[in-house]
């Protein structure tokens, strides 16, 4: 074995679109390969992603554009867990994240943590933010 990377897929042509919203709202994130598929090309349809690989401050990522409906999609029991350092970070990744998404567990102190949220984004995707000050 050579490495362990998360891997997301998303329907509907969907994956650069959250790929590149990832990498705006992320301090040292980026992208770092497209492959895209050509016309023709079985799997999905043209100019959609095949393969791509991302970085979220550091952390790989790799995803793909599915054309097929699955009888699954994300699930929030596989989440993107981030440690914020500041209530200004953690405040403002909640914002962006939750915009046309779904609240799991809103911003609050649970005990656990003095500040902590657990959402789905727009795409689906399942994040949990905690401050660590």
């Amino acid at each position: 074995m050579t490495k362990v990377t998360p891997f997301l897929m998303f329907q509907g042509g969907k994956a650069e679109e959250a790929m590149n919203y990832y990498t705006s709202l992320i301090e040292d994130s980026e992208i770092t390969t497209v492959i895209r598929y050509g016309s023709n090309e079985p799997g999905g349809d043209e100019g959609t992603v095949m393969k791509a690989t991302f970085t979220l401050k550091g952390q790989e990522f790799m995803c793909i554009d599915s054309n097929i409906k699955h009888q699954f999609t994300f699930t929030p029991s596989f989440s993107i867990y981030i440690s914020c350092e500041t209530d200004k970070e953690i405040d403002y990744l909640y914002e962006q994240l939750i915009e046309g998404g779904q609240a799991l567990m809103p911003l609050g102190d649970y005990g656990f943590s003095k500040k902590f949220g657990w959402l789905n984004d727009k795409f689906g995707v399942s994040w949990q933010l905690d401050l660590t000050e």
